[in-house]
């Protein structure tokens, strides 16, 4: 099982290292490649992605990413910033469907920004495609305008876009994943607006007929911003594209207590992954040992679901970060009164012990 590991910017090296400490107590093996990503990678070679770390990110079986960005590459011209590594990533190996599960652990109810009745018992699975929409559609840039309101005034333009190729198989994937949970599939679109979602809304009706056993209803994107804060329970599986699934699981995470607690897995149709914490780099804390390493761990487990066939590993490692957790150790993003406040190390520490 080959794996490259691409620790990154910010936190990414601290969060990484918990993780791989993790992997190597468990009772299988691995080979294990690092490179770097990133700002780190311009720093070294002059490029966010270069063409090496790329060729190990496709040779290998799984991709361990930490996390990519520093405000010191923000001057950069944009193909040179910190995350095209990571959107070069996604289109390079087609890495088109996001999974962002969003958990709320009995102990960390009270962490959680919501009335612990909302969120006691949260099981969410948002789905969201990853290589289209506005985030890659073509054309774009800057221009001076010809018409529109302000003609002959610069402006910057991006272009929405989805084929149903695209559509269609981020809805069999969100189907499929429904008919191991609740069968039920909310998808989220703004087809009231946007002739780019009306688009999707039928492709997921039409895909939808297929699966019979799931139950399908749709659902405008500012509403189910407002319904993921009002009675988040009343999802189970949620598809959206690319730009919403962005926001939507960032605002998910909340619900769980921290964003620090949130896998995702990014995988291909070879079920070859990319697995990261859904935070960002946070390069405000880096370096002072306080940043949350159970979101990478956890993305370390759901590696071992989906691309490695180590099913048992992986429920190994997210029961030991249930009982971490049980033990009322917390890092301080998750921090509450009557609990023990931990750095990065010593939570990686504790979850191998709990291995």
């Amino acid at each position: 099982m080959k794996i490259a590991v691409l620790p990154g910017d910010g936190i990414g090296p601290e969060i990484v290292v918990e993780a791989v400490k993790v992997l190597h107590a468990l009772d299988l093996s691995f080979e294990l490649e690092t490179a770097p990503v990133g700002g780190a990678a311009y720093a070294a070679l002059g490029h966010p992605l270069p063409a090496s770390t790329l060729k190990l990110a496709k040779d290998a079986d799984a991709i361990l990413f930490g996390a990519v960005g520093d405000w010191k590459y923000d001057n950069l011209e944009r193909h040179l910033r910190p995350e095209q590594a990571i959107l070069g990533l996604r289109k390079n190996l087609g890495l088109f469907a996001n999974f962002r599960p969003a958990i709320c652990y009995p102990e960390l109810v009270g962490a959680s920004s919501l009335k612990p009745e909302l969120v006691a018992g949260l099981d969410i699975l948002i789905i969201r495609e990853l290589t289209g929409d506005i985030y890659f559609g073509q054309p774009r840039g800057r221009r001076i305008a010809t018409d529109g309101n302000f003609p002959e005034a610069e402006e910057a333009f991006d272009t929405m876009r989805y084929s149903r190729p695209e559509i269609e198989r981020i809805a069999h994937v969100a189907f499929q994943a429904a008919r191991k949970r609740s069968k039920r599939v909310t998808s989220i679109d703004k087809a009231n607006v946007l002739e780019t979602f009306q688009f999707w809304k039928e492709v997921v009706t039409e895909v939808g007929q297929q699966y019979p056993d799931v139950a399908l209803d749709h659902m405008y994107v500012d509403n189910a911003a407002m319904q993921l804060v009002k009675a988040p329970k009343k999802f189970d599986v949620i598809v959206t594209g690319n730009m919403f699934g962005d926001i939507l699981s960032d605002e998910a995470s909340m619900l769980t207590g921290s964003i620090g607690m949130l896998p995702s897995a990014s995988l291909n149709a070879s079920n070859q992954g990319l697995y990261e914490p859904s935070h960002g780099s946070a390069p405000d804390i880096a370096g002072q040992g306080i940043a949350n390493p159970l979101a990478t761990i956890l993305s370390a487990a759901m590696m071992l679901r989906f691309s490695l066939n180590q099913e048992e590993a992986a429920l190994r490692i997210e029961n030991a970060v249930k009982s971490v957790l049980a033990q009322g150790l917390r890092t301080p993003d998750i921090y509450s009164e009557g609990t023990t406040r931990v750095s990065t190390i010593e939570m990686g520490n504790a979850v191998v012990k709990a291995l």
